[in-house]
């Protein structure tokens, strides 16, 4: 087989960090969608050999809606039934999630590009880091898919509603350092998505929706393995650079990501993807630049998710 040419994938690349940063540069969500799960299937066939080595973007290509805006303008919801909630609200709710999602489709390739020429204590990643997040990017690129079609059927499109750019800041606020993106990315913001979609799967069950309640269950069981993925690599890139885990993340969390962490946790599913309580409770306190305060950058939230 010809190692230089992506069946299905236009135009053709020759290596992995190549591919990742097309996709970086793809403004139309759809077919940024599309074009991440061709290129991860054409990884797991062989059909893309090399990893290579690319610059990506500081920024991805974005389509011209949604307007984005600051946190603290963006409007709480109510996803229940009754006059404050019912179709409107579950329409914010996915709408909200499904940006989330086109983000963690940037940041999975952002992370592969971005530090594919790196070497730590003389080592190189490993493939496995790459196969990892290539799945990771995947898995973000089927749910956009998903919450896109439930969008679908309740008569939106993504990018009927404003969204914020916090998930994206976090991005910049770590380009400099894989120990820090893995730290606030996966370890923060993924992990706190773990603490509040439980609550959302319950109250769209209660409001009758599902469809809707199935969806958010498989994605919150990726997500359970994505939040494992941060923790595994930040783990070896601790030991590479002789750091205690724990105490790592706390000082990187202090210094890369505004506010504090805030409860609850949800205790079982974080132990599910490797944190234990002793990894993340030492930092919990609740203060006006914590997550999910107004106006402070960040995803996966109790602020993002609407009420």
């Amino acid at each position: 087989m010809k190692k230089d040419r992506i069946i299905g994938v236009s135009p053709l690349f020759l290596s992995l960090a190549e591919a990742a940063v097309a996709v970086l540069r793809t403004g139309d969500p759809g077919a940024k969608m599309r074009l991440s799960r061709r290129i991860a299937a054409a990884w797991s066939a062989g059909e893309i050999a090399e990893i290579g080595a690319a610059e990506p973007p500081m920024r991805p290509a974005r389509p011209k809606v949604p307007e984005l805006r600051p946190p603290r303008e963006m409007p709480r919801r109510n996803i229940g039934r009754g006059p404050k909630g019912g179709v409107a609200g579950r329409r914010a709710l996915y709408h909200a999630l499904a940006h989330i999602e086109l983000n963690a489709i940037d940041l999975a390739w952002d992370i592969i590009a971005r530090f594919s020429g790196a070497r730590f204590a003389g080592e190189a990643l490993p493939r496995g880091f790459y196969d990892d997040w290539v799945k990771v990017a995947d898995d973000e690129a089927r749910h956009f898919a998903l919450l896109t079609e439930r969008l679908a059927a309740l008569d939106m499109d993504y990018g009927a509603l404003p969204a914020h750019d916090g998930l994206w800041e976090a991005a910049e606020a770590t380009a400099h350092d894989l120990l820090a993106r893995l730290a606030v990315v996966p370890l923060v913001l993924e992990a706190r998505g773990l603490d509040v979609t439980p609550g959302l799967i319950e109250k769209l069950a209660a409001a009758g929706d599902t469809e809707g309640r199935a969806m958010l269950e498989v994605i919150y069981k990726d997500e359970i393995v994505h939040v494992a993925t941060g923790k595994r690599w930040f783990d070896w890139l601790c030991a590479r650079r002789g750091l205690n885990p724990e105490a790592a993340w706390r000082e990187l969390v202090a210094r890369h990501f505004k506010g504090a962490i805030k409860p609850p946790f949800n205790a079982e599913a974080r132990l599910a993807a490797g944190l234990p309580s002793s990894f993340y409770e030492a930092t919990a306190t609740v203060s006006p630049g914590a997550p999910g305060a107004p106006g402070v950058p960040g995803a996966k939230r109790t602020s993002d998710r609407p009420d």
